[in-house]
């Protein structure tokens, strides 16, 4: 894509400043994982740019500090590494089936990556393979390919991985299928989260396949439709959303939890209520509103419920003062994660499953 038009009357220096900008540009958006499928081959040796980092760092959240699989997997559990292949493509993925699972396993959670990291390093941050242990359902982690993004962003920002039967979508959708096929699991115990292009990722899922997902839990994401080109990308997570347009309509109900941080500078906090605010026009539109503040870790949270006319909890969105990019309650031991606040990858679960609310 030419982002500088380089008019052939310039002198010979505007032109090499041009070029130098140019260049800056698709190096920026290489690291962001903004790099469009057809551009994806770049420079894979950068010059040392010390304010170029540490400005792209502040803005893009992930750098190059993803920590490897410690290999730890609870004696009898498994963690297989599958391919799935569709028309639209293929993409690796692990599955973590917990030794408690003697008799099958519960349900099946989705759980998609941010950028630059990987489905081993998203497991040891979100701790969701303990969790599974406890609850006894699997935990699906598809991995993005470098060579579909070249920091391993999954492609919200592209309308092509934005519609149902194709695109990323579709292969996502079929692993969820898939796997939910091999242990007997129904649409009603299938659920997706994500964290940042993970999040965003999950969002469209919802949206895009309701007869696959019964929930979604997005984590310092944006909505679906945020973005339809790499401009529009950079302005929805600094805040300045797209008109979103009428969200579609469907007989099914898909419910929502939502996690995001007030200090976060890498995705605007407004697109974590711009996601509630959709889950609620399209699944809740006659709903009661309950809000409760509390305290974990130091770090002060404020959570809201929306429930139907019958009391069904279908929206909840959880906002966490002073947190930034990072998983909220994540392990040390995996990459931008943040132990202050509230357990997120508990709440999800217990969202997902309706197990029984905790006390605040």
């Amino acid at each position: 894509m030419k982002l500088f038009n380089v008019g052939a009357m310039r002198s010979a220096n505007d032109g090499a400043r041009l070029s130098a900008a140019n260049d800056l540009v698709q190096r920026t958006l290489a690291r962001h994982g903004l790099v469009p499928h057809s551009t994806q081959a770049i420079q894979q040796k950068m010059p040392d740019l010390p304010s170029l980092d540490s400005m792209l760092d502040q803005f893009a959240g992930f750098g190059s500090n993803t920590r490897e699989f410690d290999g730890t997997v609870s004696e009898g559990a498994q963690f297989k590494r599958d391919t799935f292949t569709c028309q639209a493509g293929s993409r690796t993925y692990r599955t973590y089936v917990p030794a408690s699972a003697t008799e099958g396993v519960t349900g099946i959670v989705m759980m998609l990556h941010g950028c630059t990291q990987t489905p081993e390093d998203f497991a040891m941050g979100t701790g969701m393979n303990a969790l599974a242990e406890q609850h006894r359902f699997a935990v699906v982690y598809p991995a993005q390919s470098r060579g579909d993004n070249a920091q391993s962003c999954w492609n919200w920002f592209s309308q092509s991985d934005q519609r149902r039967g194709k695109g990323e979508p579709l292969i996502l959708a079929g692993i969820a299928s898939s796997v939910a096929k091999e242990h007997g699991i129904t649409r009603d115990q299938t659920f997706v989260a994500g964290l940042s292009a993970g999040a965003a990722m999950a969002a469209i899922l919802g949206e895009t396949y309701d007869d696959v997902f019964a929930a979604v839990g997005a984590h310092s994401g944006l909505p679906a439709g945020a973005a339809k080109n790499v401009a529009s990308a950079f302005a929805a997570m600094s805040g300045t959303a797209l008109d979103l347009g009428t969200p579609p309509v469907s007989a099914i109900t898909t419910r929502t939890i939502v996690f995001h941080g007030t200090a976060d500078t890498t995705v605007h906090p407004s697109n974590g209520d711009a996601i509630v605010r959709r889950a609620v026009d399209m699944n809740a539109r006659q709903s009661i509103e309950t809000t409760c503040d509390g305290d974990t870790a130091g770090r002060q949270f404020s959570r809201t419920i929306f429930s139907d006319l019958q009391g069904t909890p279908i929206v909840e969105r959880w906002e966490i003062e002073g947190q930034g990019h990072a998983w909220s309650g994540g392990k040390s031991t995996g990459s931008y994660t943040d132990a202050k606040g509230p357990d997120a990858s508990a709440e999800m679960i217990r969202f997902f499953f309706n197990t029984a609310d905790k006390d605040l």
